[in-house]
């Protein structure tokens, strides 16, 4: 197998503070990491949520699907990828599961049943669009998803590093 590089990882995460360690990828690594940038990569979750633009539901449920995704990758590529090699200190079940449960989780854990009652009480002779855009929280909401947005684009970029390919998106403005 070839020896991939170094990467020194320094991720903010919202209300936590940084990921930081050094991550030096084996090849399983690295194709456990090229999947889980793919799926970021084609979802809203690097891309911004502008305010007239797009349903929160499905970002929100874009997002969800993220839990799905790395389940999946975890079980495929098996335990190794959640072992930190020589030299590091960091691997891919590690950021994959931080990513997952100090970013993601809550956020879903607060928004999804705030956005749900919202939705509940929802006239069904007004569209969702329309309904959703006279919501008073959603451009906190947006502001939310927009924070998380910053710390997927960092962990992608990571990924990118990892998988070896310049990033597939507009970086941070």
């Amino acid at each position: 197998m070839a020896e991939l590089d170094n990467i020194e990882v320094s991720i903010k995460v919202p209300f936590i503070g940084e990921i930081k360690g050094t991550w030096k990828p084996d090849e399983k690594e690295r194709d456990a990491a090229w999947e889980m940038y793919v799926e970021l990569v084609t979802r809203i979750s690097i891309v911004e949520l502008k305010p007239d633009e797009g349903i929160l539901r499905e970002a929100l449920s874009s997002l969800y699907s993220i839990f799905g995704t790395t389940r999946d990758i975890l079980r495929k590529y098996g335990p190794t990828i959640a072992q930190p090699k020589a030299e590091s200190d960091i691997c891919f079940g590690f950021l994959a599961v931080a990513i997952l449960n100090t970013v993601l989780r809550p956020v879903l854990a607060k928004w999804h049943p705030i956005l749900l009652d919202y939705e509940n009480r929802r006239d069904p002779s007004i569209s969702i669009l329309e309904h959703e855009r006279k919501w008073d929280k959603q451009e906190e909401l947006r502001k939310v998803l927009n924070d998380v947005r910053n710390t997927l684009i960092d962990y992608a970029e990571y990924l990118a590093k990892v998988s070896k390919v310049k990033p597939l998106f507009n970086e941070k403005p």
